[in-house]
């Protein structure tokens, strides 16, 4: 997968002189709605005999409309992780457009022009709620016109599990509200955040259960305040892993939320390492003990039940 980067005003010279099949969308978290676009886009670049394109943006379009800071805008996929899931569908070409202000204030047929037709596109295909400008003028029902018979234009419709429509935040929604499995049906994939390995409070290990102290990065969705079942990914290996995310409320009031990862059967020093985090089930809520021994029993049990979801998975420990 190519990846080119266009600012507005772009260069032509970036544009490959070839024609594409052109997938758009945002397509935050790549979830199975979007994969339906790029699926049926590929389709139809393989019936023309032509390359498949993508093109998304580098920051949320609310962020230059709403005037907000890039970290008050929260994330199913950070961009290099968007990146990852696209390139395994298997795209050739992804347009990856920086959405400024001089981008965003184009007229719906100055992006079609541009965007569209400039980027040599035989066919466009967007979800059925696409839009290009102000939803009112500029949404798949008057691409058409503005297409002026340029392309075809290749509408898709909404895809629905349970009776419910999968999307962007319906997913954030599942995962704020300990619905991490559910989300993960939607998304059609494991849902992931990153991070760096910090230091924290040193007291897992007192007790017999060390963690990872995962710094919490505010532009990516966490998962509700829970335990979770999870793999965590360091150095090429994914482990078997539980993890918290709360406030350690059994040792003092007040304290920053953390993300706290016991890894099963390791203890390799990780301090400052990028890793990956799979949110994979939900155990329970946050609890406060009123002593240590509450704590490990309760510790010993979510233990169980993490072994319990792998061997039902047949999963073994440190698989790369």
């Amino acid at each position: 997968m190519e990846i080119i980067r266009l600012q507005h005003p772009y260069n032509k010279n970036q544009i490959p002189n070839r024609e594409i099949v052109l997938a758009l969308g945002f397509f935050d978290g790549v979830h199975r709605g979007h994969q339906a676009v790029i699926l049926r886009a590929k389709e139809e670049a393989e019936k023309r005999n032509v390359p498949l394109a993508v093109m998304t943006f580098n920051q949320h379009p609310k962020i230059v409309y709403q005037n907000l800071k890039p970290e008050e805008v929260q994330y199913l996929t950070l961009i290099d992780r968007k990146i990852e899931l696209l390139e395994d569908l298997a795209i050739d070409y992804l347009y990856l457009v920086d959405y400024t202000l001089s981008f965003g204030t184009q007229s719906p047929q100055e992006f079609v022009d541009q965007y569209i037709v400039g980027l040599n596109a035989v066919a466009v295909v967007a979800g059925f709620d696409y839009t290009y400008g102000k939803k009112e003028i500029a949404n798949m029902a008057t691409l058409p016109a503005h297409a002026q018979n340029r392309f075809d234009v290749i509408e898709v419709p909404e895809l629905t599990v349970d009776e419910q429509k999968v999307g962007s935040s319906n997913i954030k929604e599942l995962i704020e509200s300990n619905q991490i499995e559910q989300a993960n049906i939607e998304l059609g994939y494991a849902y992931q955040t990153s991070g760096v390995v910090v230091h924290g409070d040193k007291r897992g290990r007192t007790i017999g259960y060390p963690t990872a102290n995962v710094q919490i990065n505010p532009q990516e969705v966490l998962p509700s305040v829970g335990v979770y079942v999870v793999k965590l990914f360091v150095d090429g290996q994914w482990y078997h892993g539980m993890a918290s995310i709360g406030y350690n409320i059994t040792f003092e009031a007040n304290r920053k939320k953390t993300c706290e990862v016991y890894i099963l059967d390791f203890n390799q020093d990780i301090y400052g390492k990028n890793v990956s985090v799979q949110w994979l089930s939900y155990i329970r809520n946050e609890m406060k003990f009123s002593g240590i021994d509450g704590l490990i029993a309760q510790l010993d049990s979510d233990l169980v039940h993490t072994k319990q979801f792998f061997e039902r998975k047949g999963e073994q420990n440190g698989e790369r």
